[in-house]
């Protein structure tokens, strides 16, 4: 099993390039998820500033 960790010396490499792999994989999940929230909030922010300063002429 130590082997295996080891990877024949040069284990460094290729768990440093996992980790790298791994770490752009939920980048790659995260940034965009964290975009389509601000841009929903953005959305509903001006949708309700828009319904707010909406003044209807037939009182």
């Amino acid at each position: 099993m130590n082997e295996f960790f080891q990877m024949g010396g040069y284990a460094f490499y290729v768990w440093t390039s996992y980790a790298l792999t791994l770490l752009i994989l939920i980048a790659n999940w995260i940034i965009p998820l964290k975009q389509h929230q601000n841009l929903l909030r953005t959305l509903a922010r001006k949708l309700r500033r828009k319904e707010r300063d909406h003044v209807d002429p037939n009182p």
